[in-house]
């Protein structure tokens, strides 16, 4: 015992002594990934705070001195940023989030917990269709939401998030076969339905999936371009992202470009990123945790 604990015991160090430097090599690279992909925000931010000297003059200038923080107030009442504010959220993001929480819960308890005819061919189905990109659809979508009398309003954006999305439904699913299914019998003992045993024992028990589903749907939701772009067309129904565009637009079609033009778009886009990044500092754990715990269980 004693010689074979003596041969382990060199080894251990020499094990320890070899994952040393590749530990700090990993950080390392880490530190520059992270570096790096926090330049972009940092430029955004402190340019938001720039006149416009400071913004194009080479070599650029990374600390803003004197910083102009008078740039956010003035590029938010620029345009009707509050009102822009209010349909993104209120009219769009919210509901959209609601309705795809709901329906994607709704769809995956019945392709994990309920066992039907023809449930693996239609979950094959419903995967396949993640195959198919929006620009796709994208034509027949508007025409079939023309002819409902649906465009300039938010039904087209708000309506299809109340029939599942794919990608969620696969998440949700994945998590809901982790529920021991002992649950669910003990509730059907006690007289319990299918919609009981979802709302009460299921949903509560996935709420990190849950909350992934949410928190995606909303941050897609809120930077959402294309589809506003598509089907609201009056300036008192635009979300943030035309708001921005439509600020930028304004300004560069002046004969005289405006002198804060390029640090009011950087101060509006850095209040528009604030509130994605507050929501996720405050609910990553719970994120991470939903993220990691699905996909364990076929």
């Amino acid at each position: 015992m004693k010689t074979i604990s003596s041969k382990q015991g060199p080894s251990k160090k020499i094990k320890k002594q070899i994952q040393s430097p590749f530990k700090y090599i990993t950080y390392a690279i880490l530190l520059v990934l992270g570096v790096g992909w926090m330049l972009p925000f940092y430029w955004m931010a402190s340019s938001s705070v720039k006149n416009d000297q400071q913004v194009f003059v080479v070599p650029p200038v990374w600390i803003p001195n004197p910083p102009r923080w008078i740039n956010f107030v003035e590029a938010w009442g620029a345009q009707n940023f509050n009102l822009f504010t209010f349909n993104t959220f209120f009219r769009y993001a919210l509901p959209v989030t609601i309705g795809t929480v709901l329906s994607c819960a709704l769809i995956a308890y019945g392709f994990a917990r309920i066992d039907w005819p023809g449930r693996g061919v239609f979950f094959a189905i419903c995967l396949s269709t993640m195959m198919v990109p929006f620009q796709v659809t994208m034509v027949p979508l508007f025409i079939i939401f023309k002819n409902l009398g649906w465009n300039n309003t938010f039904l087209p954006l708000v309506i299809p998030s109340f029939f599942g999305n794919p990608y969620f439904i696969f998440l949700l699913r994945q998590f809901f076969k982790g529920i021991p299914e002992e649950l669910s019998d003990a509730a059907r003992i006690d007289g319990a339905n299918e919609f009981e045993i979802l709302f009460r024992i299921i949903m509560p028990l996935a709420r990190p999936a849950l909350i992934v589903v949410g928190l995606l749907t909303f941050m897609g939701a809120w930077n959402d371009y294309l589809g506003p772009l598509i089907y609201l067309h009056k300036p008192d129904q635009y979300t943030l992202s035309l708001g921005i565009q439509f600020l930028r637009d304004t300004m560069s079609s002046k004969v005289t470009r405006m002198a804060l033009a390029y640090p009011y778009l950087m101060a509006v886009s850095t209040i528009v990123t604030i509130p994605l990044v507050i929501i996720f500092l405050f609910a990553q754990r719970t994120f991470i945790e939903g993220i990691s715990t699905t996909g364990i269980k076929g």
